[in-house]
């Protein structure tokens, strides 16, 4: 059993950095291994709605960020983490994740999932929500705590004297593993539904 986590700061080991790394001891302690991917200081072009991926992958990815994707698709969970931004998540991982995502034809299906984000003060609540959409419309279970996955800092390694933040991220991390034992254990007297068939409707109709 395996989680990814997704670093979207530009900085390889700020404050994005250790809050993903306190979920990802306490995922260890219970047992689940985990690696930290550093996307945000990637040069990733934006999602341009080609449809090629239909084929697989995104049109734009190189054999460095193919291995990437390999890997969370083939993972038990994900775990994403983000700074704020004018109250959104870091430019460099939307463009990582609208690809990733855009391309998963199912795969990310029924995957556990968390998300955390990382402000110095305010916008925490708007980039972690922005996080969630991209778990809800790909059917992935999301992870709860028993506060909002926020956890603050400013300067690098200051997440870690948040206690109240820490907390919450240390309890997501118990919760995430007890879900992926959970679907494992119960994979094969509990099989997943199929998917209920999609109807794609447009707001401009064509037949009038």
């Amino acid at each position: 059993m395996k989680v990814v986590a997704i670093n979207g700061s530009a900085k390889q080991k700020g404050n994005t950095y250790h809050a993903l790394n306190i979920v990802c001891e306490e995922l260890e302690k219970e047992g689940i291994a985990t690696n930290i991917i550093h996307v945000g200081n990637m040069k990733l072009k934006d999602c341009i709605a080609c449809n090629r991926c239909k084929d697989g992958y995104c049109v734009h990815n190189d054999d460095i960020l193919i291995n990437m994707i390999d890997e969370i698709y083939e993972a038990d969970g994900l775990l994403l983490g983000s700074p704020v931004y004018y109250c959104g998540i870091s430019g460099t991982l939307k463009n990582f994740l609208d690809r990733l995502f855009y391309a998963d034809d199912g795969r990310m299906r029924h995957k556990v999932a968390a998300a955390i984000s990382i402000p110095r003060r305010s916008g925490g609540i708007p980039a972690f929500d922005q996080l969630n959409h991209y778990f809800l419309i790909s059917e992935m279970l999301i992870t709860p705590s028993n506060y909002w996955n926020v956890i603050h800092g400013g300067s690098p390694g200051e997440v870690l004297k948040d206690s109240e933040g820490v907390s919450v991220l240390k309890n997501l991390a118990r919760n995430m593993s007890w879900m992926i034992k959970m679907k494992e254990s119960t994979k094969n007297t509990i099989p997943a539904p199929d998917a209920y068939p999609r109807s794609w409707t447009n707001f401009i109709r064509q037949d009038l």
